[in-house]
């Protein structure tokens, strides 16, 4: 790890400042911050403490920063927050300060703005408000729009986020940029790729089509949406069995219990390349997204998708090309998706073909690292003007 420093000159160049709230947030940013110490820039990342926090520490030309915050609205902890945002860039007197997540990009981007930080980006990554109601719904959009205005600039993940962004009236559109197709971190081609071995589990059953859903369950996830259309595949006699793999957050499994063969379920897992190539289709039936990973790795793995028209996802596919999509929150619609890739093999396989390739064209990591990388150092130089 490399130690803090005291009192940096502000002569010193293309020193950036990064932040996400949570410490399970670091994994959006896996290789970025090697990619630019080795692009020369000298890279600080803040989150609140955690292991993976300290791991990234260890790589080279890494200095990491804990900041204790809350990721939902706690007045008390959030004014402690901002007040520990600005002792660590009145330290710094970073170039730049890119930040991610609602409650870091907040706190960073309010403290960047204090002091007088000329290149301050907001990494947005998606819109929790779009799932929310009441004052939950109200509190959080004035927190992205107050964000967005203390911001000098907006990355948004996929071209939906940044439409999603404008009709909400939270940011005129010169204010928000994407890079390329969008992608939230690009995906690992080599790490995810057709010809994998796929993990033994427990509980498939041989020469079964497997559905697989990937990903954290929460409600904005479509779970209950996924469990509703699988209720409909079990009245038409469809032949498939589902495989979650994934860590509670706040969603219940009991949606379900009745269906006529109960879900594998695994849990959050370390490493998610093994169990795509168990699958005959990913299933995503979010309500939104930024943008979402597993597609991305679903499709570099050579698996077909099936997902909704919600915000971000209908960037990740090219529908009836490189995956099926549905109107988001429709039971039926989706289960008639999953009833034809689960009945027809060969849909499935031309499915995941031209996915692996949009992926590889597209998505690459390194070529995401790349754009962003070229994009802060434009956006360094522009504020220095």
């Amino acid at each position: 790890m490399v130690p803090e420093q005291g009192l940096v000159s502000p002569a010193d160049p293309a020193r950036i400042l990064i932040g996400v709230t949570a410490d399970v947030s670091v994994g959006l940013l896996s290789g970025l911050p090697q990619r630019l110490a080795a692009d020369g820039w000298e890279v600080h990342v803040a989150s609140s403490p955690g292991e993976r926090l300290e791991t990234l520490g260890a790589e080279q030309g890494v200095t990491v920063h804990s900041l204790p915050m809350a990721r939902e609205i706690d007045i008390v902890r959030d004014v402690r927050g901002l007040r520990e945002w600005i002792r660590l860039i009145r330290r710094l007197r970073p170039d730049v300060v890119f930040v991610g997540t609602p409650k870091a990009g907040l706190l960073g981007i309010t403290a960047a703005r204090l002091l007088g930080v000329r290149t301050r980006v907001y990494h947005l990554r998606g819109l929790r408000l779009e799932t929310a109601a009441g004052t939950t719904r109200r509190v959080l959009t004035i927190m992205e729009r107050l964000t967005i205005r203390l911001a000098t600039t907006t990355l948004a993940v996929s071209p939906s986020l940044r439409k999603r962004v404008v009709s909400l009236g939270l940011a005129s559109d010169p204010r928000v940029t994407v890079l390329g197709h969008g992608s939230s971190n690009g995906v690992d081609v080599d790490r995810f790729r057709p010809g994998n071995a796929g993990a033994r589990v427990e509980g498939l059953i041989p020469d079964v089509p497997v559905i697989g859903f990937v990903g954290r369950l929460n409600h904005d996830k479509g779970l209950d949406v996924l469990a509703a259309a699988c209720r409909v595949l079990d009245d038409e006699r469809v032949e498939y069995q589902l495989l979650i793999v994934g860590g509670i957050d706040g969603a219940e499994l009991g949606a379900f219990s009745s269906l006529r063969r109960a879900p594998v379920v695994l849990g959050a897992v370390a490493d998610t390349s093994m169990y795509y190539p168990l699958m005959r289709a990913l299933c995503l039936p979010t309500l939104r997204e930024g943008f979402p990973n597993v597609v991305l790795e679903a499709g570099a793995t050579g698996i077909a998708v099936v997902t909704t028209d919600a915000t971000g996802a209908v960037d990740s596919v090219i529908p009836e090309r490189t995956g099926l999509m549905v109107p988001a929150g429709d039971a039926r619609q989706l289960a008639g998706a999953l009833q034809r890739v689960i009945e027809d093999p060969r849909l499935a396989e031309g499915l995941g073909a031209a996915a692996r390739d949009f992926v590889v064209e597209n998505f690459r990591r390194d070529l995401v690292h790349a754009s962003v990388s070229d994009f802060l150092r434009r956006e360094m130089v522009r504020g220095r003007r």
